[in-house]
């Protein structure tokens, strides 16, 4: 890839060869262009709060285990990359501020108490880019087991959830304890009930 200022404008002309990127640090960026990893990278360690240190070992360091972190999360597009290096970086913001708050002398407790909440939000932020990019993984795609049950020995509560299953007659079944009282609710006596008046004037009898 070459970059070529336009001599008519100040637009800058790129020229794209798909060919050059042989994506040797995919791992750090999730893409197949090493132009677009390496630059990924370099953005999220300098984003890290000990990239300000003047301390150049310590420097380097901690941006080896950060990338070598990321490099164990392995991205496998771009938007995983883009989602793990600031996953990163507010993991390392939220400890840093944690560390900080808790740092504090205790007679400053304004002070300790606004890194504290900065931090919980970092980490809030922390949980969030972790969903986000498990749902990017998983595509928001959910499995459904279905299992068959036979008639043969089957409970009435069995029997009552496979027909709910099945045929999706939740709503019209009822519960099982009331299958179960009315199971055993004994049968009306026939010679017991009372016969319509086939004259019509109240007078029926009860048959025998």
């Amino acid at each position: 890839m070459k970059a070529k200022p336009d001599k008519d404008s100040k637009a800058i002309k790129l020229r794209l060869d798909p060919n050059a990127s042989t994506g040797k640090f995919k791992q750090l960026g999730g893409g197949q262009a090493d132009e677009w990893n390496e630059r990924l990278n370099s953005l999220m360690v300098n984003a890290l709060p000990m990239a300000h240190s003047k301390n150049n070992e310590t420097i380097t360091k901690a941006c080896l285990a950060v990338s070598y972190g990321v490099m164990d999360m392995s991205p496998a597009d771009p938007i995983e990359g883009i989602l793990i290096a600031q996953l990163m970086a507010a993991n390392e913001a939220a400890l840093a501020m944690y560390q900080k708050g808790w740092g504090q002398p205790p007679e400053f407790f304004e002070a300790r108490t606004k890194y504290l909440q900065l931090a919980d939000k970092a980490a809030r932020t922390v949980i969030m880019l972790t969903e986000r990019l498990d749902h990017h993984r998983g595509r928001g795609q959910q499995q459904i087991t279905v299992k068959h049950v036979t008639t043969n020995n089957v409970t009435a509560d069995q029997a009552i959830i496979a027909d709910s299953v099945t045929t999706g007659g939740a709503r019209n079944v009822a519960s099982p304890a009331l299958l179960a009282a009315n199971s055993e609710a004994p049968m009306p006596i026939l010679s017991e009930t009372r016969q319509p008046d086939p004259v019509g004037v109240g007078g029926g009898t009860k048959s025998k």
